[in-house]
């Protein structure tokens, strides 16, 4: 990285002797003494299932009901009541698959050889199975086992709560269907191909005690599986069981190395091994949709299959554009909509095709096939051509550049860690780190923008000070529907679960208003290229000075607001408007990437918009 310069690692980052955070985490209201819980049992409930994994056999997911319940999360706060709260049976049904309504025993491993060792030797020939709200690699047998990848700690501080709340809210459940024989006949004869009408579905989520909307969004997610779910949930308790197979620290990281080889081995058969790199943690969608020009070449086939599909948001949406009554990007629609198009077997020659044209443009995607389920993409800045630019390009050529961009779909928590020390050893060649990704708003609304420029990160305790090259000058003009709040502070926590009110109070009193889970452990590994040790704990770091080695930003929107239980993509998704937070973020990176390479190239026929000089000159950026 060419932040590790002989003058980067002299230079010492500013260091508090006091921690900026542990030191409030002592105070009474935050350990639960003063009747409400806090850290401290979350830290409890995280040291149950640690070291309950530990074990060389299952173990039940009922052990770990009471520490989930003690530790009163904000995103089940239903948990201990009798109602189901479908809330939370929403979230965790989207980040874990279909086939856990099946499922009695979870095995979790670091490599297809642990799961080998333990006598899965057939794992690979299992039903590949996904789950809509997180990238994990799942192996269904078809019968009651479900195996998962586990690429870092935080898939297990990810993963363990969530499969909790499931089993929770299903007995719940349960418990209702037993308690009232009426409902579970009516159930029977459901699962059986009676037919029900509306107001017949109507009284069955009364008796379930399920909120209408709720109800409804229950039967969107499971489709025409409802009835025959219910009849499991009426048959049986869900009795879960886990089995930790083994896992080192190294283990991690070594399936890291694994993700990473395909691209390394393409850049050494392409000699591109020293060329300069601009790594950006977003998804691989959006960058290479403003890029390629795909979608716009296909307009007319993807205005008509919204019209043919009526989708419910798309259609509307279309029908004002072309009335001119909405301010929104026709740009931003296509893209939404070639999500879908080239979706499905039946599109498998389109998708062909698609590849052809985004490779011939220097594109080049890699699929993982490990652990860390991370798609991998690798531009090379010389092949695009700027007339499929999208329109809020205009005015760049890159095409004198002999730079990458290495785009990766946002990992979870630690494993952005590992991934970062990974290309860091990798290459020394880094000119900037883009980081864009989802995260929950103590103060904003869904769809909103935040930059934060302070992070305090749970797992290491440190708190991180740094010059965020993005503002709201450079992002504002590209942002229709939402707000763009910069100057932000942000907490990196270690799952969406591990949070309760006491938390989140304490964070928003502490104007902590940003809760992601990947920019502090990007930010350790970034130190670990910097200086010559590895990252300390429990300090306050000021990393301000890394502004005159490397170009560094940060980008949230926001997905959640945990202060209000509905709003959170178990109970609602960014949907269509989601995509102008995420498009004005995209644009705003490749604007940023593009002037520096206009600069470095002593502007080689390339303009740099004048907005773009003027985010320089803030930035004190020097090349």
């Amino acid at each position: 990285m060419e932040a590790g310069s002989d003058q980067a690692k002299r230079e010492r980052p500013t260091q508090v002797a006091e921690p900026f955070i542990e030191s409030r985490w002592r105070s009474d209201a935050m350990d639960g003494t003063q009747g409400r819980p806090g850290k401290r049992e979350v830290d409890l409930y995280v040291r149950t299932y640690m070291t309950l994994l530990e074990s060389s056999g299952a173990v039940a997911v009922s052990s770990l009901e009471p520490a989930h319940l003690t530790a009163a999360s904000s995103l089940h706060a239903g948990a201990a009541e009798e109602a189901p709260d479908m809330s939370a049976f929403l979230y965790s049904a989207q980040r874990i698959p279909a086939c856990m309504i099946h499922v009695r025993h979870v095995v979790l491993g670091q490599s297809h050889r642990a799961f080998r060792q333990a006598g899965l030797n057939d794992l690979e020939e299992w039903e590949a199975v996904s789950a809509p709200g997180r990238r994990r690699r799942w192996h269904f047998d078809g019968w009651e086992t479900l195996a998962a990848y586990i690429a870092s700690a935080s898939d297990l501080d990810d993963l363990i709560p969530s499969i909790v709340a499931y089993q929770l809210e299903w007995n719940k459940l349960h418990r209702l269907i037993e308690a009232d024989p009426s409902l579970k006949t009516t159930i029977d004869g459901l699962v059986a191909g009676a037919i029900p009408d509306s107001a017949e579905r109507d009284r069955i989520g009364e008796q379930l005690s399920i909120a209408p909307s709720d109800w409804a969004r229950l039967q969107v997610v499971w489709g025409t599986e409802v009835w025959s779910n219910l009849g499991k949930i009426a048959a049986d308790r869900k009795r879960i069981d886990l089995r930790m197979l083994g896992g080192t620290y190294l283990g991690y990281a070594r399936s890291t190395r694994g993700w990473w080889r395909p691209v390394n081995l393409m850049l050494m058969d392409g000699r591109m091994v020293d060329r300069p790199i601009y790594f950006v943690s977003s998804n691989t969608h959006s960058v290479v949709n403003v890029l390629s020009g795909v979608a716009p070449r296909r307009k007319d086939s993807l205005t008509g299959f919204i019209r043919e599909t009526k989708h419910p948001e798309l259609l509307p949406e279309l029908e004002k554009l072309e009335a001119g009554a909405t301010r929104s990007s026709w740009d931003n629609l296509l893209y939404f909509a070639a999500r879908h198009f080239f979706h499905g077997a039946q599109r498998s020659a389109e998708r062909q095709e698609r590849q052809r044209e985004e490779e011939a443009q220097g594109i080049h995607h890699f699929e993982p096939t490990g652990a860390v389920d991370v798609g991998i993409q690798v531009i090379e800045l010389a092949k695009l051509d700027p007339a499929s630019f999208d329109s809020r390009l205009e005015g760049f050529d890159p095409r004198g550049s002999d730079a990458l961009i290495v785009n990766i779909n946002y990992p979870l928590g630690l494993t952005a860690y590992h991934i970062m020390s990974q290309i860091g050893v990798a290459t020394d060649q880094i000119r900037g780190i883009y980081i864009l990704g989802k995260a929950a708003t103590l103060n904003g609304r869904i769809g909103d923008i935040m930059m934060a420029n302070v992070v305090y990160d749970e797992h290491s305790g440190n708190t991180y000070w740094f010059d965020n090259i993005f503002d709201y000058e450079v992002v504002s003009p590209w942002l229709l529907f939402g707000a763009a709040l910069d100057n932000q502070k942000a907490v990196t926590v270690k799952g969406t679960f591990l949070q309760n009110q006491g938390y989140l109070d304490f964070y928003y009193r502490e104007n902590y208003t940003v809760v992601e889970m990947e920019a502090g452990p990007y930010l350790s590994a970034i130190y670990e290229d910097v200086f010559l040790e590895r990252h300390p704990t429990d300090q306050a770091i000021n990393l301000t000075p890394l502004a005159r080695h490397l170009d560094l930003g940060i980008i949230h929107y926001a997905s959640d607001t945990p202060y209000t239980r509905a709003q959170t993509l178990g109970a609602r998704g960014l949907s269509y408007y989601g995509m102008d937070s995420t498009y004005a973020s995209t644009i705003a990176i490749l604007r940023r990437i593009f002037a520096l390479e206009a600069d470095l190239m002593g502007n080689n026929g390339a303009s740099i918009p004048e907005s773009n000089r003027l985010a320089q000159t803030r930035s004190g950026h020097r090349g």
